[in-house]
């Protein structure tokens, strides 16, 4: 449907109820200016005879007081029919007559912060109370009549509506009107989005019949994967829970490596660990106490392809590490903050992006992956192993270091696009095999990348994200020297696969679970 540009409406009567009350004294000049009767209530009606500009009580204005403790206060016919009135229509106009009603021709509202509150407190009580029913009554009430209605849904958007109402002496366009609609079915939307998550947390209900995902515009992207896609990023927070201090823009392959990486040395132990990512694929990790020797290890796993990659380090980076990572090109350089001597030393190069991820967690995370108009959902798989989460089932147990690199390896493994398959030796990956779908040619990569860059081990692991379905898996493994394994277990050549390591004195570990990332 065309829309006129220039189809004009005159604001006669504004109907304000704000809980942010900032900045409303440039807003109440232009409406005393253009003649703009005021009614309001509550708490802003209070505000508003303080900063001395007329205005009538909600109250007087309907006839009716505040009841139950303020909860009804505007959900009054003579409000809702001066919103809804079409102007156009002589059946409205006759009824508006009938009652004695008056219509409203600026909403301007903003809700109760029931996202704040759910941030203060885990009081059910004080949460149901900040749930904003008259707001989002009138709000959507105003956007629906916008050919009529100006409604106005936060304080960001005086200045908007100021320039309109001076612009046009007192009058919004429908351009304006409309636009200001969009933006108010969104934040009606996205509040009862709020209010609909936090019931199905409480009811520990992930997968509800209807499920609402909701978000804040963080930035629009320059493009998407490739330059001819578009993109944006979007948080169910106001702001993203990392920090960029340096460098040129983030790109879409950027954030999805970033939280790849994330993922990953979060999973590491506390301040411990370096993750090299390429693609989304980790191309060396490591798990070394010392920073510069883990940072070291994970390269070595295969430092042609972290070129151009990203590191990122589960603690502070200081200025020796700073040192070492300055030698290499890489797109970013993820920490838990930087000190100011390795800030110094890497904001030389213009365009590396330094990101502070201190703030940075994978609590109670959900994963989503859409195509066309179908969502798939599913939590993380973010449990971290112990032992009791593993069965010893070949006759040759484990040393204390092997079972520690297993379990490493498997943690790795599982972040690792299927077919998976990662060697490590002391905490530290030395070669991965990923995106295969044949588990034997994922070894062969493993194994290849391992002789590839010379790194030599004789205490080599190997993990597998899911079961070997034949022996020529494990058998190429350890035909490259591996001496312990570590898969899921399952195959129906679980027996096989259990003699075969006990006829070659190979260390075989079956975990109860898999760990397949498509």
């Amino acid at each position: 449907m065309a829309i006129e540009q220039n189809f004009m409406k005159k604001i006669k009567r504004a109907l304000i109820s704000v809980y942010d009350k900032e900045n409303l004294k440039p807003l109440l000049n232009s409406l005393k200016k253009f003649k703009i009767e005021i009614i309001s209530s509550g708490g802003t009606y209070k505000e508003i005879r303080r900063l001395n500009y007329a205005c009538k009580e909600i109250s007087d204005y309907t006839g009716s007081k505040e009841i139950l403790g303020g909860r009804v206060k505007t959900l009054h016919p003579k409000i809702h029919a001066g919103i809804l009135y079409k102007r156009n229509d002589k059946s409205h106009h006759q009824d508006l007559i009938k009652n004695n009603f008056e219509n409203i021709d600026l909403v301007v509202v903003n809700f109760y912060p029931f996202e704040k509150i759910l941030k203060k407190t885990s009081n059910h009580k004080k949460i149901i109370e900040n749930i904003d029913i008259g707001g989002p009554t009138m709000v959507r009430a105003a956007a629906k009549n916008y050919n009529d209605v100006t409604v106005i849904t936060s304080s960001s958007q005086y200045d908007d509506l100021i320039k309109e109402l001076v612009k046009f002496n007192g009058s919004t366009s429908q351009n304006f009107r409309q636009k200001m609609s969009q933006i108010a079915f969104s934040e009606t939307a996205y509040y009862d989005a709020l209010i609909s998550n936090y019931f199905n947390k409480i009811k520990n209900d992930n997968f509800p019949k209807k499920k609402i995902i909701y978000g804040n515009l963080i930035e629009k992207l320059r493009y998407g994967e490739n330059p001819h896609q578009e993109s944006a990023i979007y948080s169910q927070n106001k702001f993203l829970n990392i920090k960029q201090l340096h460098g040129k823009q983030l790109s879409y392959n950027n954030f999805n490596d970033i939280f790849t990486a994330l993922t990953i040395s979060k999973s590491l132990p506390n301040k411990t660990g370096v993750v090299i990512i390429k693609h989304a694929n980790p191309c060396g990790v490591s798990a070394l106490k010392d920073p510069i020797e883990s940072y070291k290890s994970a390269l070595a796993c295969d430092p042609i392809s972290a070129f151009g990659g990203i590191v990122s380090c589960n603690f502070k980076i200081k200025k020796n590490l700073a040192s070492e990572l300055s030698k290499l090109f890489l797109e970013v350089i993820i920490g838990n903050n930087f000190d100011s001597d390795a800030l110094k030393i890497l904001k030389k190069k213009k365009n590396l992006r330094l990101i502070d991820a201190s703030n940075f967690n994978t609590n109670n995370i959900l994963t989503f992956s859409s195509a066309n108009e179908n969502i798939l959902i599913q939590s993380e798989d973010k449990n971290l192993f112990t032992r009791k989460n593993f069965k010893v089932v070949s006759k040759k147990k484990p040393t204390k270091s092997q079972f520690e690199d297993l379990i490493f390896a498997l943690n790795v493994c599982k972040y690792v696009k299927s077919n998976a398959i990662v060697l490590a030796s002391n905490k530290s990956t030395i070669g991965i095999g990923s995106g295969q779908p044949s588990r034997f040619d994922s070894c062969q990569i493993a194994i290849d990348k391992m002789k590839k860059f010379k790194i030599s081990s004789s205490e080599t692991v190997a993990a597998s994200d899911a079961f070997f379905p034949f022996v020529d898996g494990i058998e190429k493994l350890i035909q490259s020297g591996v001496k312990a394994v570590i898969q899921p277990s399952g195959s129906i050549a679980d027996k096989e696969i259990i003699k075969f390591a006990n006829e070659t004195n190979t260390v075989l570990i079956f975990s109860k679970t898999r760990h397949f990332k498509h």
